[in-house]
């Protein structure tokens, strides 16, 4: 019998996170059984089981509790929806059709590159070739790179030979915080070119607002509200998810 308790939904609902790991936790069996359906897939269950989370996230999320229907029964078609979008778009992450060419184009040189002089072209040559900034290379790249398994080994150089799950506090709501890495991707794809690149250098190459102002040739004060308008809807997006 799977957990359906009225109050713990509407606990979710408001915001509380426990709750919600505690019905992922009573679920658990729900989530399983849906994903051994996709078996023989080419894809790891332990992949499919993180989106088969994110869709009953996003049932609990939506769910009426004035439906004369359990939780178990209404989030089944969530879970399958999200798995099957999963497998139909082939990624994670739906990316454009113009940021795949890009990166085969970026592939085509790095080939190309590396055949030629036996070394791996650095972005800076990459981008004065297609002529486009260092940022825009960046993040076409990163758009490409699967998205880490919290079941994989860490890779990192250390001995230390735990998957990456073990690591993660276990007050921390895995689930959630997959939902929430997802989204922020395919937010960033969908910001202008001027907030991509205050994000990424802010962000990603952690540059001050001073620096990143100077790079971009704007003040100071207009990297803060750039980058405080877009946090402001990253969070109302994430908050939705």
């Amino acid at each position: 019998m799977y957990e359906n308790s009225v109050e713990k939904i509407k606990q979710v609902q408001a915001g509380d996170r426990d709750v919600l790991a505690d019905l992922i936790n009573t679920n658990n069996g729900l989530i399983w059984n849906i994903v051994k359906r996709f078996g023989g897939r080419g894809y790891e269950y332990e992949d499919l089981y993180q989106i088969g989370c994110i869709g009953f996230i996003k049932a609990i999320k939506k769910f009426d509790t004035n439906y004369e229907v359990q939780l178990s029964t209404y989030a089944v078609p969530y879970i399958l929806g999200e798995i099957k979008r999963f497998l139909r778009d082939d990624g994670i992450i739906k990316v454009s059709r113009s940021t795949k060419e890009l990166v085969n184009k970026i592939r085509s040189i790095q080939k190309e590159y590396l055949e030629k002089y036996g070394e791996e072209i650095n972005i800076s040559e990459i981008s004065k070739k297609l002529k486009m900034s260092k940022e825009e290379i960046a993040l076409a790249l990163d758009s490409a790179k699967p998205v880490e398994s919290l079941y994989q080994e860490d890779a990192s150089n250390n001995g230390d030979n735990r998957q990456m799950i073990d690591k993660i506090v276990c007050q921390k709501d895995e689930a959630t915080a997959i939902s929430n890495k997802l989204a922020i991707r395919q937010i960033i794809q969908d910001l202008n070119k001027r907030e991509q690149e205050v994000i990424i250098l802010r962000f990603y190459k952690e540059k001050t607002q001073a620096q990143v102002g100077k790079i971009l040739g704007i003040t100071q004060v207009q990297v803060s509200r750039i980058e405080r308008k877009v946090l402001d809807r990253m969070k109302s997006k994430l908050e939705a998810v």
